[in-house]
C-alpha cells in the first residue's frame, strides 16, 4: 500500500500519537495546544487514527458538574487500552495467515502458532502503514529498509521511530503471544531500519 494512504503518513498524526503514547487520556484541547493545530484538525486526525485502530476513546469521569470531555489514548503496548478495530485486524490477519499456510505449507515457519499469528498481524499492519517488511523468523528481526517515513521526515526521526516501535508493540500485544519488540538495531543510515523481536518464555 502506498505511504500516502497510511494513517501515519501525516507527521501531524504521528505527533498526536507520540503525545498519546507519552501520556494517555488527553483531550482535543490539550492536543491542540501541544501541537499548535486547530481543534477541528486535531479531531479529524484523531478520527483517522481511531479508524485505523491506533487510538481509543473514553468519557471523562467528572466529580463536578458539567459536560464530561472525550479523552483519547494510544492503543500501544501491553498495558494500553484495547481497540476493537485493532482486535478485528489481528484476528483477520491470523485467519489469512492460517489459510496461506494451509494452501502453501512450505511457508510454515516452525514458530508457535500464537507467535506466527503475531507476525501475521505485524506484517499486515506494517504493510498498511506503507512499509515493505521482510521478516527473518530465525533471527526474529523485521527489516523495514528503506524507511520512507524517516527519509521524508529526517528531522523528526526520533519521534517517528518511537511511534512506530510503539505501534508494533501494540499490534503484538493485541495479537497475544510470546513475541515482543526488543528495540531498533543501531544504524548510521536513516533509511536503514531493522527491528529486533524477542520471544518471551
Amino acid at each position: 500500500m502506498a505511504t500516502g494512504y497510511s494513517a501515519i503518513s501525516s507527521y501531524s498524526r504521528v505527533q498526536i500519537l507520540h503525545l498519546l503514547q507519552t501520556r494517555p487520556a488527553r483531550s482535543i484541547a490539550e492536543l491542540s495546544e501541544a501541537t499548535g493545530l486547530h481543534a477541528n484538525t486535531v479531531r479529524e486526525h484523531l478520527q483517522r487514527l481511531i479508524e485505523s485502530g491506533y487510538v481509543v476513546t473514553e468519557t471523562e469521569h467528572r466529580a463536578t458538574r458539567g459536560r464530561p470531555r472525550m479523552l483519547y489514548s494510544a492503543a500501544s503496548g501491553p498495558d494500553a487500552p484495547r481497540s476493537p478495530v485493532a482486535r478485528r485486524k489481528v484476528q483477520d490477519a491470523a485467519a489469512r495467515g492460517d489459510l496461506m499456510r494451509k494452501v502453501m505449507p512450505w511457508t510454515e515457519t516452525g514458530l508457535p502458532q500464537r507467535a506466527q499469528h503475531q507476525l501475521d498481524a505485524l506484517v499486515e499492519d506494517l504493510q498498511d502503514a506503507g512499509f515493505d517488511p521482510v521478516v527473518d523468523e530465525q533471527e526474529l528481526t523485521v527489516d523495514l529498509t528503506p524507511c520512507t517515513h524517516a527519509q521524508s521526515q529526517a528531522q523528526h526521526r526520533d519521534v517517528l521511530c518511537g511511534v512506530h516501535v510503539g505501534l508494533m508493540q501494540g499490534v503484538l500485544a493485541e495479537a497475544g503471544g510470546p513475541l515482543e519488540v526488543e528495540g531498533l538495531l543501531p544504524t548510521c543510515d536513516p533509511s536503514q531500519c531493522h527491528v529486533q523481536l524477542t520471544m518471551a518464555p
